[in-house]
């Protein structure tokens, strides 16, 4: 993993080199996605099946109730418990961020209404072929339901024809009826622009690779997606001398087997802790079945940070906004109000991310690649869309229509202004 100290001249200067390399890794995939959306566009159902015998030797883009009962009923009991806690728990907190619609009537008797209406159609994106993320189902899916959607379309690449379990169980959890087994871009294309088999949606949300993430950007215009950059993930962990290093090298080996550009940071100012995290990271290794992946993320996008300061330690960490912050400090209280940019924060030792990940309640589709500076995670809000309705009344339009001919005149729009005059003039 890269070292970086802040005591060095051109520290923030190679900081930013290395979370750009990163950056630019993730977005380097354009032009091919480019052409399987082209494709898919001009060829449909045709062209969705080429890429999923090519990319997850498949052949089924519509599995069958019956295929999909009887895989669950392969399910484990205690994993089918381990989600309806899951279910229920994000269920009951995301419950609470529903929206009042407002209404309000001014004292020349005009009314205005602000009012949250579910969108129609979504599509949920889950990662799926050689891995399997129940919990990203429930993820998607729920804040969907708590806004009211009508219609959910699961995306989930299956190997070989087969789908797991798991997403399956996870899905009839969340009453989805519309489930394609096709992934990666061509499936985001298939929601985006509708095929014979897929008839298209109005937003796509959920995070998957690379190709994934660039192929919701190129359709986004046409459909919507959620207003962040979802994948690949990030953690940054600030840690002191009083944390456990066994538990922060795990933290850190956790995030980093998700994916090759997975990112993972330690910050601190204690050089022997980062020492003995680098030592127990070795150690745990041995232990992990994605040894590979993580070791590929580690070593291409990992970072050990000695700083100098909680301040110094405060700005990099607001400028890098993660996806995943923990603070495993003693001290976090005094951080809280000074950082703005992480799209979730763990807060104390047993406060970790993976928990997040699964059944604590909120949700863990978060922004990446620095897009918590300006976006939030995945939440009942991206599943609304807000309609203001405008009634105004005789005296309303008499009274606050000669200040609207006047800024119209301004701004040389002579057509708003006379629209205007009419309705005053027809008094």
């Amino acid at each position: 993993m890269k070292i970086l100290k802040s005591s060095i001249k051109d520290f923030d200067e190679r900081l930013n080199i290395l979370l750009l390399q990163r950056k630019n890794k993730v977005q380097s995939n354009l032009k091919s996605v480019t052409d399987i959306i082209k494709d898919v566009k001009k060829n449909g159902d045709r062209a969705i099946l080429k890429y999923e015998k090519r990319f997850n030797q498949n052949k089924i883009i519509i599995p069958s109730i019956k295929q999909i009962s009887k895989s669950i009923k392969l399910l484990d009991k205690k994993v089918k418990q381990a989600i309806d806690l899951a279910y229920t728990r994000i269920y009951k907190f995301h419950s609470l961020q529903k929206f009042k619609n407002i209404s309000y009537k001014d004292n020349l008797n005009n009314k205005l209404e602000y009012k949250y209406i579910p969108i129609e159609s979504i599509a949920i994106y889950v990662s799926g072929s050689t891995a399997s993320y129940p919990s990203s189902v429930l993820m998607n899916a729920i804040p969907a339901i708590v806004a009211g959607v009508k219609r959910i379309v699961m995306i989930n690449p299956g190997f070989e024809g087969k789908q797991n379990p798991a997403v399956l169980y996870a899905a009839r959890k969340c009453k989805i009826k519309e489930i394609y087994s096709i992934g990666g871009p061509s499936a985001i294309a298939a929601a985006a622009y509708g095929t014979k088999k897929i008839k298209k949606v109005n937003k796509i949300v959920g995070p998957g690779n690379a190709f994934v993430s660039q192929a919701k950007r190129e359709v986004f215009g046409d459909v919507g997606i959620e207003g962040m950059i979802a994948g690949p993930s990030e953690v940054t962990i600030v840690c002191d001398r009083f944390s456990n290093p066994e538990w922060v090298a795990s933290d850190l080996i956790g995030q980093a087997e998700h994916d090759n550009h997975a990112q993972c940071i330690l910050i601190s100012k204690d050089k022997k802790l980062i020492e003995k995290v680098k030592v127990e990271i070795s150690k745990q290794l041995k232990e992990i079945p994605r040894q590979s992946i993580v070791k590929k993320s580690l070593m291409s996008n990992g970072i050990l940070m000695h700083l100098s300061s909680d301040k110094k330690i405060i700005d990099v960490v607001n400028k890098i906004a993660p996806e995943h912050l923990e603070l495993n400090i003693i001290n976090y209280k005094s951080f809280i109000p000074k950082i703005k940019n992480s799209g979730s924060i763990c807060l104390g030792k047993y406060a970790v991310m993976a928990m997040t990940d699964y059944n604590v309640g909120s949700n863990h589709i978060l922004p990446t690649n620095g897009s918590a500076k300006y976006s939030s995670g995945l939440s009942v809000n991206e599943f609304y869309k807000r309609i203001s309705y405008i009634n105004l009344s005789k005296k309303g339009i008499e009274s606050l229509g000669p200040s609207v001919i006047t800024l119209a005149n301004y701004e040389g729009l002579a057509g708003h202004a006379q629209s205007v005059k009419k309705r005053i003039r027809s008094k």
